[in-house]
């Protein structure tokens, strides 16, 4: 058995998915959510000051609030190897709270805030061999970023802002029911920042350009780690580095008669930033099988991926506007490195949504997201972090649905 660690799930995506290629969750407001993230370019709410805070700049004057939740549905991961090894996670439903504001201008500079869970996981394993290495994975964070935008002229704004994100996890293991006489009990937190940018140029009334980025910030986990062997424990402090890998959006849109709105999204995001996870303990562990299974560090050498997003917005004439995406998403992890706690795989994303505007400055809707993941079959002998997934096997299921209410205000 190989090292379990306190945040090796700890990823807050740029956006850093628990939805899509590890554990980002792009989608943090309602017309993000009906778009499946393709919302970069053609921002017209308080979310605004999340996706492109430069597009703030071209807002009519007024103030913008928003806020939703999103219930997130992951069905469960079933793993297929033989009758003793096979096993099922549990069905996860976790609820994701979201708030958005944008001010009034102040000459050529205009300022936002968004509150967001751009990451998070719950993955639990009561089959007894999945226990022995990923009994719990669990993430609760928040990111506040503060933004600005500043408008060169009726054509060209730029935007960015700081991150500042809180992050919170534990991850648990047993393997007490597959003869193993390991056990570890995990917990920590951290502060940590960043920044992002961002940039509007609208060449035409109805085609925007937009680009934006998101910084790699690097997360300084500090806790508790109890580890057993035998029924026997003690208690470390401990420590790991862990980074946020930098995230950057292309996109453009195109506008027709001011009803019917098309975007393309690119975006590019560098895992490969994440290279090993090394758990550090304050003091030595003397133990040389807890030190194999919890002190070795873990071989990553995750992958930069891409992911290709597309999303429609239809104005009706009846107050409604309905919203479509579609969304390929890859995923950064190798074969070799894969574990129980982020079995992941390539996607694909199918989004819809509405927004109704009850008068004019209140509207609300409700959005969809079914991410679809690839079946992921293992080659015998390839894995290297887990001497279950060394006899390869298949991973099949999992994926996610995400239900999005939101309210916005305008005054």
């Amino acid at each position: 058995m190989k090292k379990g660690i306190l945040v090796s799930t700890l990823f807050l995506g740029a956006s850093v998915s628990l939805f899509a290629a590890a554990y980002k969750i792009p989608e943090q407001s309602l017309n993000s959510m009906a778009l499946g993230a393709a919302y970069v370019a053609h921002t017209e709410g308080a979310d605004t000051a999340y996706f492109n805070p430069a597009a703030m700049a071209f807002m009519p004057q007024k103030r913008y609030v928003e806020g939703g939740a999103t219930l997130a549905h992951l069905p469960a991961i079933d793993y297929t190897l033989d009758a003793q090894h096979s096993g099922h996670s549990k069905v996860e439903n976790i609820a994701i709270p979201y708030l958005h504001y944008v001010g009034n201008t102040i000459g050529n500079w205009r300022w936002g805030l968004a509150v967001a869970a751009p990451a998070g996981l719950s993955k639990r394993w009561e089959t007894p061999y999945q226990k022995a290495f990923a009994q719990e994975f669990t993430l609760k964070n928040v990111e506040v970023n503060p933004v600005f935008s500043y408008k060169f002229s009726d054509r060209f704004a730029v935007g960015g802002g700081v991150r500042l994100i809180y992050s919170q996890g534990k991850v648990y293991s047993d393997g007490s029911d597959a003869g193993i006489p390991l056990k570890r009990e995990m917990k920590g937190d951290t502060f940590a920042a960043g920044y992002n940018l961002a940039l509007l140029f609208k060449p035409t009334n109805d085609i925007n350009l937009a680009a934006t980025y998101r910084s790699k910030v690097t997360l300084n986990e500090k806790g508790k780690a109890n580890l057993y062997f035998g029924g026997a424990g003690k208690q470390y402090d401990a420590s790991v580095s862990i980074p946020i890998p930098a995230a950057l959006n292309l996109a453009i849109s195109k506008t027709w008669d001011d009803r019917f709105t098309l975007e393309f999204d690119y975006e590019r995001t560098f895992w490969s930033a994440y290279k090993q996870l090394d758990f550090k303990y304050e003091q030595p562990i003397l133990n040389p099988i807890l030190s194999q299974a919890f002190d070795d560090p873990l071989q990553r050498q995750w992958r930069d991926t891409n992911t290709y997003r597309i999303g429609a917005t239809v104005k009706m004439d009846n107050k409604l506007t309905a919203m479509f995406g579609f969304a390929i998403d890859q995923t950064p992890i190798n074969e070799k490195y894969i574990g129980f706690e982020l079995p992941d795989s390539d996607a694909k994303i199918f989004t819809m949504g509405f927004r109704y505007q009850a008068n004019e400055k209140l509207s609300w809707g409700a959005a969809f997201l079914y991410d679809s993941k690839k079946p992921r079959s293992l080659s015998q002998g390839t894995v290297v972090n887990n001497p279950v997934l060394s006899h390869g096997g298949s991973f099949d299921g999992g994926g996610a649905m995400l239900f999005t209410v939101g309210v916005s205000y305008e005054y």
